[in-house]
């Protein structure tokens, strides 16, 4: 009975939110109540779909599979931002999903988790790792910055290009490291909690309907929520950073804190860190190379607002999760800090 409520909800909710962003009758503000209906909704979808593929391949590899889904409707979006030469917006909305992604979904996943369980266990060494990524995120985002000043546009084009390419090397090694060569090693030991929900085709069917379906509702809520914003006189930098990247990754939040409730806290966390990872390591940089095809190199300068929300976001994620195991009152952490960074982004 739950589920065909949901099934409703979700068809409804969708359709009407097309509605509402096709036909114009509606206002900038219903529009957005809509939209948000609809992406929870979407969100719960994604989260279902990939709590099933995760039965089946892992929960490191769904956990994965996750990230990597969530972050495709990201990349659309910032693909059509690059294209227009929209660059500073590109750069904050690629800061608030990585420090979104590191304090809101890993603080939400640990607090809804451990409210639940006392402790709640993954594997020590993939948490290492993870650290260790982020602290290389951190100096790539930092060196370019750190030299801009002293260099010319076109060497610090070319330094981004190199810092590029470098970056996607080093994330698709680590894939190959923790998929392939060292995957014993990284896996979690499987908490099976039930039947999954469909079979391992429908599975990956309804995981790659629901990431098209992310990435339509994502891109009609991120442009009502343009509109919308601009009446409020809210600043491009916050919104970028805060707003769009939290309705924006609003299916990553949903699958990741079901993960953590079902005491699946291993896959919660690939969500929440993996994401971070791939958009910092690979996203990011790939939009570096994207902005080749349209004649203008977007650089991978960062600001220092932006440099030291990722730098803090990376230091106490990485202290937090370092020792395999996490509770509620870490996930409170992680939340009072992004609430500081927060109330900071708005206030400048």
């Amino acid at each position: 009975m739950k589920r065909h409520l949901f099934s409703i909800g979700l068809i409804t909710s969708f359709v009407l939110s097309a509605v509402a962003h096709y036909s114009g009758i509606f206002n900038s503000t219903l529009q957005l109540i809509l939209s948000c209906i609809a992406i929870i909704y979407v969100a719960g979808f994604l989260g279902k779909a990939t709590e099933s593929v995760a039965h089946y391949a892992g929960q490191r590899l769904g956990g994965f599979l996750n990230a990597t889904f969530g972050n495709a409707a990201e990349l659309i979006i910032a693909f059509f931002l690059v294209k227009e030469a929209k660059f500073e917006i590109v750069k904050a909305s690629i800061t608030g999903s990585i420090i979104g992604n590191l304090l809101l979904v890993l603080g939400l996943s640990l607090l809804v988790g451990g409210l639940k369980y006392k402790e709640q266990s993954f594997n020590v060494k993939l948490a290492s790792h993870n650290g260790s990524l982020m602290l290389l995120a951190v100096i790539a985002l930092f060196i370019p910055a750190a030299f801009a000043s002293t260099l010319t546009p076109q060497d610090t084009s070319t330094l981004s290009i190199v810092v590029a390419v470098i970056l996607v090397v080093s994330y698709l090694l680590w894939l190959f490291f923790s998929m392939v060569t060292h995957k014993d090693i990284l896996t979690d030991e499987a908490i099976e909690h039930g039947e999954p929900a469909w079979s391992k085709k429908l599975s990956i069917f309804f995981l790659v309907l629901a990431t098209a379906m992310v990435a339509v509702q994502s891109e009609w809520l991120v442009g009502t929520l343009e509109v919308f914003t601009h009446q409020y006189g809210l600043s491009e930098l916050f919104v970028g950073a805060f707003v769009i990247a939290i309705i924006g990754n609003a299916a990553e939040h949903s699958a990741a804190i079901m993960l953590a409730r079902k005491n699946k806290i291993g896959a919660a966390v690939e969500i929440a860190v993996g994401s971070s990872l791939q958009i910092a390591l690979f996203v990011a940089p790939v939009l570096v190379l994207i902005s080749l095809m349209f004649g203008k190199t977007m650089d991978i300068v960062f600001t220092t607002f932006e440099l030291v929300a990722i730098g803090v976001a990376a230091i106490i994620a990485k202290s937090i999760s370092q020792d395999g195991s996490t509770n509620w009152y870490e996930g409170v952490l992680l939340l009072v800090v992004y609430c500081i960074l927060g109330i900071a982004f708005f206030l400048v």
